[in-house]
């Protein structure tokens, strides 16, 4: 887990001033209920019982919830930050798009509180979020280096966030249970394709193509009852999203 969300304590630099120890305990604290309960468990009562301290300290800090939030989501993105800054680059520069893209769709996925408000404040002036955008700049870079980028840098920069951050939130939107891989992995190839010309998807093969066509097709069957029309989806569904 990317940030220490069991223990409000765990991790606190025992050095640090007081006041900083006391802060970072409200954070800390603020990312567990959050990352138990989503943003509404964040309430300033329940982060104050949390973090053994008064309500009035908390706006001594952070002056409102919402500055709260924020610095719970500076913390939890600079864990990740961190940890994507010191993973060493894969050889090939479009691999290294790649796993980037899957890095953040596991984080998002594994931290919705977290995410939701990262997303919320992403317009927001932050030191954090500009060391992040610059991974994923200098990712695009090593890109553009090999001649194989067919974009430009800040388009395929643009086309990257929007994609990848809508994908995390429309799959957060899904049961748990329908959140397979390939939904994520057909939406980066869809922008590999877009910025490189290369993916590893191709058109679906005949089986899939047919599938996905009478899929489409079975509300104007009136020879099937119900029943039959739902089983029949079900298992054209299926086959339709097969892994290639």
């Amino acid at each position: 887990m990317l940030l220490c969300m069991t223990n409000p304590t765990a991790g606190v630099d025992n050095s640090a001033p007081p006041s900083d120890l006391v802060r970072q305990r409200i954070v800390e604290a603020a990312a567990a209920l959050i990352a138990s309960g989503g943003r509404d468990a964040a309430t300033t009562r329940a982060v104050a019982t949390a973090a053994s301290v008064q309500a009035p300290t908390i706006y001594r800090f952070f002056g409102d919830k919402r500055g709260l939030l924020t610095a719970v989501a500076e913390h939890g993105l600079a864990t990740y930050i961190a940890r994507k800054t010191l993973k060493a680059p894969h050889p090939d520069p479009v691999q290294d798009l790649r796993d980037g893209w899957d890095m953040h769709v596991e984080f998002g996925l594994a931290n919705p509180g977290l995410f939701a408000i990262m997303s919320a404040d992403a317009s927001a002036p932050s030191p954090t979020l500009a060391a992040g955008r610059d991974v994923l700049r200098r990712r695009i870079r090593r890109i553009a280096l090999t001649g194989r980028l067919k974009v430009s840098e800040a388009r395929a920069m643009f086309l990257i966030e929007a994609a990848c951050n809508g994908t995390v939130l429309s799959m957060l939107n899904l049961p748990a249970t329908e959140r397979g891989a390939s939904l994520s992995d057909m939406a980066r190839e869809a922008v590999m394709e877009a910025i490189t010309g290369e993916s590893t998807f191709h058109a679906a093969d005949g089986s899939r193509g047919a599938a996905s066509a009478l899929r489409a097709s079975l509300d104007d069957m009136p020879v099937l009852s119900d029943g039959e029309r739902l089983l029949l989806a079900e298992l054209l569904e299926r086959i339709a999203n097969a892994p290639g």
